[in-house]
This record gives C-alpha cells, sequence and structure tokens, in this order.
C-alpha cells in the first residue's frame, strides 16, 4: 500500500548493459562507437536518473525516478522533461503548467510542485549551493509565517543566484579584458590582439546567456496567462475545496435518498417540500461556489501582482547586468575604433615616407644617368677642360634638387599630405 501512494518509489538501474557495451567499445575500437553512444543514450532516455527531492520544511531526500513516474506526479509532458536533460543544450526557460513550473536556468534544473522540489541532481557548485541554500531558509522560516507561497520562494532562489552567478562572471570578465584593452592600446601586438579576440569571444557568449534569461523574465511579465499558472498553492487550495464540497454534497444525498427509502409512503405535499429542500441546498452551494471563484479571481489577481512585482526585482538585476555587458562590448569597439585609426594614420605616414623616397630616387637617377654619360670613354673638347666636369656636376645636382622641391611642392599643393 506504502509503495501505491508513494510515487516515488526507488529503482536501480541495471549495470549489465552498460558494462558490455564499454568492454565492446574498448575491444573493436572506433568501429563500435555510434552503436554504444545510441545504446547509452536509449539507456538513459528509458532509465532512471538521480534526483533530489525537497519538501516544505527543508528536508532533502536523494531518489531514483524515471520520466513516466516524474509526468504521472507532475502532470508534464516529455518535452518539459527534455529542459531538464543535461545531455542537451537548452537556452534558459521557465514554464509554469497545471502542477507544477519547470526550471531551467542555466545549471540549475528543476521542477517546482505547490509541496515540493524536484532537483536535478549533480555536483556543480550553482546547485549544491541552491540545494543547501533552499534547505536552510526553509528550516529557518519553517514556523514564521512567508508572505510568498513555497513555490514563489523556491523560484525566488534560483532567480537569485542565477542573476548573481552571472553578475559575478562579468565583473570576473571586466577585471580581465579592461587591463587588456589598456595594454593593447599602448603596445599593438600579435599576443595582445588574441588575448582581446578570446576575451571578445567569451563577451559575446556570456550576452547571448545573459539576454535569454532577460527575455524569459520580460516574456513571462508581459503575460499574465503564464503568471496565473505559476500560482500553484493556490490551485491546489481550490481543488482541494471543490473536492470537499463534492464529498459533503455526495453525503447529504445519499443521507436524504436513504431516510425516504426507508420512511412510510409520503405524501406528494411532503415530497415537493422535499424537492424544494434540495434545489434550496444545491442553489446554496452553486452560490458558494461562485463566490468562491470570484473571490478566487480576485485574490488570482493580487497574486499575479505579487509575482509580477517578484520577476521585476530580478528584472531589473538581469537588466543591469546586461547593461554592463553592453557597455563593455562599447568599450572593445571604441577601443577597436581606436587602434584602426593608429593603425591607419601610421599606414600614412608610411605612404608619405614612400612618396618622399620615390620623388629621392626619381632625382638621385637623373643625377646618375647624367654622370653615367660622362663617364663613358668617348672624346670631347670638354674633358679637355677639367673644370668644366665640376660644372656639369653642379649644375646637374641643382636641377635635379629643383625637381625634387618642385615634386614636393606639387604634392602639398594637391593636399596628399601636410608637410
Amino acid at each position: 500500500m506504502e509503495e501505491s501512494r508513494n510515487p516515488f518509489r526507488l529503482s536501480h538501474l541495471p549495470d549489465s548493459a552498460s558494462t558490455q557495451n564499454t568492454k565492446r567499445f574498448n575491444v573493436d575500437g572506433y568501429g563500435s562507437r555510434g552503436s554504444s553512444l545510441t545504446a547509452g543514450l536509449k539507456k538513459r532516455s528509458h532509465g532512471s536518473r538521480s534526483w533530489t527531492k525537497v519538501d516544505k520544511n527543508g528536508n532533502s531526500k536523494i531518489l531514483k525516478l524515471d520520466k513516466a513516474t516524474i509526468m504521472r506526479h507532475c502532470s508534464l509532458p516529455a518535452r518539459d522533461l527534455r529542459l531538464l536533460d543535461p545531455l542537451f543544450i537548452y537556452p534558459s526557460t521557465i514554464l509554469g503548467r497545471e502542477k507544477a513550473i519547470v526550471v531551467s536556468l542555466e545549471q540549475i534544473r528543476c521542477i517546482i510542485t505547490a509541496d515540493e522540489v524536484i532537483l536535478m541532481n549533480s555536483l556543480d557548485g550553482c546547485v549544491v549551493q541552491y540545494q543547501s541554500e533552499l534547505c536552510k531558509r526553509l528550516q529557518t522560516n519553517r514556523d514564521q509565517a512567508e508572505d510568498l507561497p513555497f513555490e514563489f520562494r523556491a523560484l525566488e532562489l534560483a532567480l537569485e543566484l542565477i542573476c548573481m552567478s552571472l553578475d559575478s562572471q562579468v565583473k570576473q570578465l571586466e577585471m580581465e579584458i579592461y587591463p587588456v584593452l589598456d595594454e593593447l592600446t599602448t603596445s599593438i601586438s600579435t599576443l595582445n590582439l588574441e588575448r582581446v579576440r578570446r576575451l571578445k569571444g567569451h563577451l559575446l557568449a556570456l550576452t547571448r546567456r545573459v539576454q535569454k534569461v532577460r527575455d524569459e523574465i520580460e516574456h513571462l511579465m508581459d503575460d499574465d496567462g503564464d503568471m496565473a499558472e505559476m500560482y500553484l498553492t493556490e490551485k491546489k487550495e481550490k481543488s482541494e475545496a471543490y473536492t470537499l464540497s463534492d464529498r459533503c454534497l455526495g453525503t447529504d444525498t445519499s443521507g436524504e435518498a436513504t431516510m425516504i427509502s426507508k420512511s412510510a409512503p409520503v405524501s406528494p405535499v411532503e415530497s415537493i417540500s422535499g424537492a424544494q429542500n434540495s434545489q434550496r441546498a444545491f442553489n446554496s452551494i452553486v452560490s458558494l461556489s461562485k463566490y468562491g471563484s470570484i473571490t478566487g479571481s480576485s485574490d488570482r489577481g493580487e497574486n499575479i501582482e505579487q509575482l509580477e512585482m517578484l520577476l521585476e526585482a530580478y528584472f531589473v538585476v538581469i537588466d543591469n547586468t546586461h547593461s554592463k555587458l553592453l557597455s563593455l562590448k562599447e568599450y572593445i569597439d571604441d577601443t577597436e575604433d581606436f587602434i584602426n585609426i593608429k593603425l591607419g594614420n601610421v599606414q600614412n605616414h608610411l605612404i608619405q615616407f614612400q612618396l618622399l623616397l620615390t620623388a629621392a630616387t626619381f632625382a638621385a637617377a637623373i643625377f646618375a644617368s647624367v654622370t653615367a654619360v660622362f663617364g663613358m670613354n668617348f672624346s670631347d673638347s670638354i674633358f679637355d677642360y677639367p673644370s668644366m666636369f665640376n660644372w656639369v656636376l653642379v649644375i646637374t645636382g641643382g636641377a635635379c634638387g629643383f625637381l625634387y622641391f618642385s615634386f614636393l611642392y606639387f604634392l602639398r599643393h594637391r593636399k596628399v599630405f601636410p608637410l
């Protein structure tokens, strides 16, 4: 009887299949890698996994549960459980269902119900911190009245830890990237450029993660229906109240039927009065149910506002973290623009130097050609006067210099570069 009442039955995985697959992989090598991996995936998809259950009192218990048990207990479809599978990487998601809230925020993957939290058992630091902090808070506030229901407290802790984790990662990235960027502005080298490229890749990946969490919280804040689905305690209380009223109604009708059957023949007047009494009782129950639905709808509005305030608080935190990442990205872009401007300036100086060198080479080539002509072995009257050759050199050098400065003046006039 206890096993039938408790949906979380302990089960153990058979180790023979995994051992045989491992041996086959070791013997066959690469040939059976695909088959062993497929068998392992099938085994994990149909078998049990280790979960940690935390109740309202802060007591934790490690259980072996399969997907079918969790789906029956939490009324979840199989696609929601895929979000919790550690073999797959899904973006951050918060889903409100009929009896549970499916939370997949970074490393924290859990199912929150009105009475317990079913957490994926993992050795990750964030998961261990969530489990220990949740148990600590529930045990500390066990005898105190809480404004938030159990599921909102569990969801709040998950949002708090994820926001703190992402913010700490952003701060660590800032501490790493600012010195590298400052060093890059003073010394442009291949090593510094490689470090900036690696840090920029981390920045883009972290920005996508923060953006997804921010978008998910904003989506919940914009949809009142999704927030209403997440109030599990209210839905549970209403369901229990409806069940109790149905039982009371069934007891009253069965009691009246028994008394009428055991009594003597009833006159038509008495039967009419009994029917009127039954109609009055039914009308009173309907009016009570209508009144309860009206009050429940008003309470639902207050609870939606309460959950919206909770989500808005953490939306401000994650939006601040997102703003830090955008500022850091803008700083990187400004640094890249500065480096490009600096490199462009250096390139312009090189072009200027190349133009000056080309003009000087052109003038020197003319002077060299004149000296080459006079260096040939031919007879001429000019060689009878040694001073005449000096005049040739002076005139040729002056002409080359005039040509060089004329070239520079032309470049300055065309505003190729200032001189």
